[in-house]
């Protein structure tokens, strides 16, 4: 006689961006060793693949591709199957902004931290009176590939690449370009031909993108100053 399965509890959850209900369970013992394996190895490209492969794993929808989800919402549910999996605090190390070397250990408890939007943040973005970008979102499946084509290039040329594959939609006067229709080497050249300020404007969209974000108020102590930092994205918690 074989023996008997554990059941492992459900819990629901909202997407950030969608408001789409989504049904998990915590991750088991098979998927806290792979991601244990992955944190060994101390290789990104494994970390996120473990990271993927988890989250797509634990979801119970039924047709939920996560490579497809927009980054801040995969690192959503990967925060919460933490909390469920694992424990809801998590004790961090982190860096005085005072004298920029003094490491406090602090601790979170997980359900506080929330997708936060900033100030201004529209996915429309009017380069001129009669031409509007409509963006998307960084898929997870878009960074992972970025990280793969693109690794070697620098910061700035990074982010070229990721403004090109974001670009949905064109509307110019009554014209509607679909920009999965063209290539990217087309985007990478409309981008070229922005001026600064309608650059500064797609960068604005990145900069106040949707992203993980917690303040927390710790104390140096050797000086004794206080100060708030912000805990940005997934890795700022683990």
């Amino acid at each position: 006689m074989s023996l008997p399965k554990v059941n492992a509890p459900e819990y629901t959850l909202e997407l950030p961006s969608t408001d789409e209900e989504i049904l998990y369970r915590p991750f088991l013992v098979k998927e806290e060793k792979l991601l244990l394996i992955a944190q060994e190895t101390g290789d990104e490209t494994s970390m996120i693949n473990a990271v993927k492969s988890i989250v797509q794993t634990c979801i119970l929808n039924e047709n939920l591709d996560v490579s497809t989800l927009a980054l801040f919402d995969l690192e959503y549910i990967f925060l919460n199957l933490r909390a469920k999996s694992v424990g809801e605090t998590a004790k961090l190390k982190v860096k005085c902004p005072d004298d920029e070397k003094t490491m406090v250990e602090i601790e979170v408890f997980l359900p506080d931290i929330k997708v936060v939007v900033g100030e201004g943040h529209t996915n429309k973005i009017e380069l001129t009176k009669d031409m509007l970008l409509e963006m998307t979102y960084p898929r997870f499946d878009l960074v992972t590939q970025m990280k793969k084509l693109y690794g070697d290039l620098t910061d700035i040329e990074m982010s070229f690449h990721m403004m090109a594959d974001c670009m949905a939609v064109l509307y110019h006067g009554d014209e509607e370009y679909d920009m999965m229709d063209h290539s990217h080497q087309e985007k990478l050249d409309f981008l070229d031909g922005l001026t600064q300020d309608q650059f500064m404007k797609m960068q604005k969209f990145f900069d106040t993108a949707p992203k993980l974000s917690h303040e927390v108020e710790i104390q140096n102590p050797k000086t004794k100053k206080k100060s708030k930092i912000k805990l940005e994205g997934m890795q700022a918690f683990f």
